[in-house]
């Protein structure tokens, strides 16, 4: 429904990544020790206890432009001795090519799922993060006429990531849209060989920030046509799938489900994705334009709505609907049931 909604047609967008959702109690189903990315830092590693889920969404661009959504269409759970990571990853791109055999996808994922270039998904490209040393090749030369031997798989080795970004004199500027702002960044591309990930040629692009306040960011994608500006902006909205996980687990109350033995869990975990999906396409195709975005004094500026105002908008409609049908029209005065209403639903 969701790709049909927003991806009529051309390539569909999408992003992937993992989560954690914490829950308590040692009998929770699928639940187990995890390392938790928040917390966790290079030289102090914290575990936590919950579901880990891999997590497909849909990118979406909302009317009122800004930042990207993110839309959850396909998830797997993640468990103690059973398929990696990796392994869920590929299971919900051929799911999701099952369902549009005739579609191309594009998916931003980070560096963790990087492998997923080499899987031999012609149907999927991907734009993630190359490691800042990265053994990375020049593309292999043909074979001379008469030369003996088989034919090369990959040419000259190349300085790392850091090293060509230090070697570099010639910059140019492009203009970027990252999450809905446009920036200004200075970047490099060449096409290149990540032998260790994927046997097929990459574009690397080289992202630098012209105040020189940011570290240097590699990217690469699989799908060569694109330019260093669409690779920096696709990786960008990589951040959609972030907020996906905030609201779903702070609006919807994704990790306080009262089940915990067989699929219980696993499917508490699919409803509160689905309906974070369900409440945004219902606001987008009604809401938005029709319901008034809440006065907040402190935020006075505010002009694009946030997934608590979809909420509240979809609980206003139905909450008009029953309060009506059980007491009717003339019990109490329209203007108390309607502030009532409004001051519940933004609370809820």
């Amino acid at each position: 429904m969701l790709i049909k909604l927003f991806y009529p047609a051309g390539t569909v967008w999408m992003d992937m990544d993992d989560t954690i959702f914490h829950r308590t109690g040692q009998k929770v189903d699928g639940a187990g020790w995890w390392r938790d990315t928040i917390r966790s830092t290079a030289s102090h590693v914290v575990h936590c206890w919950g579901l880990n889920l891999v997590v497909l969404t849909l990118r979406v661009r909302p009317p009122w432009g800004g930042e990207p959504l993110g839309l959850p269409i396909n998830m797997r759970l993640h468990r103690k001795n059973g398929p990696g990571l990796i392994e869920l990853a590929q299971q919900m791109l051929a799911e999701v090519k099952g369902w549009f055999p005739e579609r191309q996808f594009m998916m931003g994922a980070d560096g963790f799922y990087a492998t997923l270039a080499g899987c031999g998904a012609a149907y999927s490209h991907l734009i993630s993060r190359m490691r800042c040393d990265a053994a990375i090749y020049e593309l292999p030369t043909k074979k001379r006429n008469h030369q003996r031997g088989p034919h090369r798989k990959k040419g000259k080795r190349l300085p790392t990531p850091t090293q060509i970004a230090s070697l570099i004199k010639s910059w140019w500027s492009v203009k970027t849209c990252e999450r809905g702002k446009t920036k200004y960044r200075l970047v490099y591309a060449k096409v290149v060989l990540w032998y260790k990930v994927s046997h097929t040629p990459v574009l690397l692009v080289i992202s630098r920030d012209p105040a020189g306040k940011e570290k240097d960011d590699f990217f690469f994608t699989t799908d060569l046509k694109l330019t260093p500006a669409e690779v920096i902006g696709g990786f960008a909205g990589r951040w959609s799938i972030e907020d996906t996980f905030k609201n779903t687990k702070q609006s919807l109350g994704s990790e306080e489900p009262q089940t915990w033995k067989g699929q219980g869990p696993e499917r508490a975990a699919v409803i509160s994705l689905w309906l974070y999906s369900v409440v945004w396409a219902w606001y987008i195709r009604y809401g938005y334009g029709k319901i008034r975005l809440p006065i907040i004094p402190w935020y006075s500026t505010k002009t694009s709505p946030s997934f608590q105002d979809a909420l509240a908008a979809l609980r206003k409609v139905l909450w008009r609907k029953r309060i009506i049908i059980m007491f009717g029209n003339h019990t109490v005065p329209a203007r108390i049931i309607e502030f009532f209403i409004d001051a519940v639903a933004t609370a809820a």
